[in-house]
């Protein structure tokens, strides 16, 4: 499955900057064999970097910043899994998924 299709890539064009708001969260890309979340609220496809909220494991560490599609796409874990893109996810103001996913 590939993580950014044109569709994708496409909304987040249109969603554009979200800075000084609530940002909504366009996708979702998790770690099918271990923790790790990441929430992507805007992407740059010129250089194929997103930003947005990532949660490794639910604590103080949780941040926003920016992270690559490449690196998403180079990682495999156990049995050759890579991180996927949640199929179901729907777009969702972030600070409505930061209290799901933050612990502390």
């Amino acid at each position: 499955m590939k993580l950014m299709t044109k569709e994708l890539e496409e909304r987040f064009r249109q969603i554009g900057s979200q800075e000084n708001k609530d940002p909504i969260v366009i996708a979702k890309f998790f770690n099918p064999a271990g923790a790790g979340t990441w929430l992507a609220t805007e992407y740059d496809p010129k250089d194929k970097i997103f930003f947005g909220y990532v949660s490794i494991f639910g604590d103080y560490c949780d941040e926003w910043g920016y992270f690559s599609l490449e690196e998403l796409e180079s990682v495999k874990g156990p049995f050759g899994l890579g991180i996927e893109r949640d199929l179901y996810f729907k777009e969702t103001p972030a600070s409505v998924l930061i209290k799901k996913y933050t612990k502390v």
